[in-house]
């Protein structure tokens, strides 16, 4: 009886592990946007979130060969792509092999600031090509059409006065369409007042553990118990499209991914 006991707990145990491996593989999950008329022909970016320095293969190849794959116009780098305990090579690994190939923009998430770095960070980004947003936007011209390309700060050490202040001096008065780069989604209270077509966030690395069929996670920073915003995409109350990916987070979280690869999203706005 005793063995048998320890025959199904060993089963048990062996059964999670399996599903702890197979949950962290990556995936490609795909968004279609409607632009409302403001892009006339399809322009797709991929959205990468919540890097935090984690290894995806010799020379990151992995993570870069997702990327490849998709045929995108632009990335998108919605903060926590470094961290404050990991080191930062797999990071500058995986940046000075797609700034190369992409127009790559980017936002701070809160684990820069954390690392007293956000400075330093910033600067080498530029150094090697890419464009940082820091309450400000870039116009990028691509398939015979203009996107604006915003982004703020994380604000984590910035008072709710200053931050909206960037939200304010990010937003183009253009007719262009228009997208947000911020690290938080749980603002909607914010982003309600500020007319951006789409944000792009990550933050809540997919709630962690994924409920089956109910797409809420368990818990996620800033949000607690069973949050709203962790994966796919929701619509505000001003018409704004909110954008949250799972993040690419994977060992240096202190518990697996249940139920919710890692991610990246590539967003096709049409």
């Amino acid at each position: 009886m005793k063995k048998k006991i320890w025959r199904i707990i060993a089963i048990i145990l062996l059964v999670i592990v399996a599903i702890s491996l197979w949950f962290e593989v990556p995936v490609v999950e795909r968004i279609d946007v409607d632009s409302e008329g403001k892009v006339n022909d399809p322009v797709r970016f991929a959205l990468v979130t919540d890097l935090h320095s984690c290894y995806y293969g010799k020379d990151q190849n992995k993570l870069v060969e997702m990327i490849q794959k998709q045929d995108v116009d632009a990335v998108l780098l919605s903060g926590d792509i470094f961290d404050d305990k990991v080191k930062d090579d797999n990071s500058k690994i995986f940046l000075e092999h797609i700034v190369d190939e992409y127009p790559c923009f980017y936002v701070t998430g809160n684990h820069e600031f954390w690392s007293k770095r956000e400075k330093e960070i910033k600067e080498y980004l530029a150094s090697i090509g890419v464009t940082v947003l820091e309450g400000n936007y870039e116009s990028f011209s691509v398939n015979g059409c203009t996107v604006d390309i915003c982004g703020v700060d994380d604000p984590t050490y910035m008072g709710e006065d200053n931050w909206k202040k960037q939200l304010a001096s990010a937003l183009p008065e253009s007719d262009n369409y228009k997208i947000l780069l911020s690290h938080r989604p749980e603002k909607v209270d914010i982003y309600d007042d500020y007319s951006f077509d789409m944000i792009v966030s990550g933050h809540a690395h997919g709630g962690q553990w994924i409920i089956p069929f109910w797409k809420h996670g368990v818990a996620a920073p800033n949000q607690g118990l069973f949050p709203k915003y962790v994966d796919g995409m929701y619509n505000l109350s001003n018409g704004t499209k909110l954008v949250v990916s799972r993040g690419l987070s994977r060992e240096r979280m202190p518990l697996p991914r249940f139920f919710n690869h890692p991610e990246v999203v590539v967003i096709e706005v049409r």
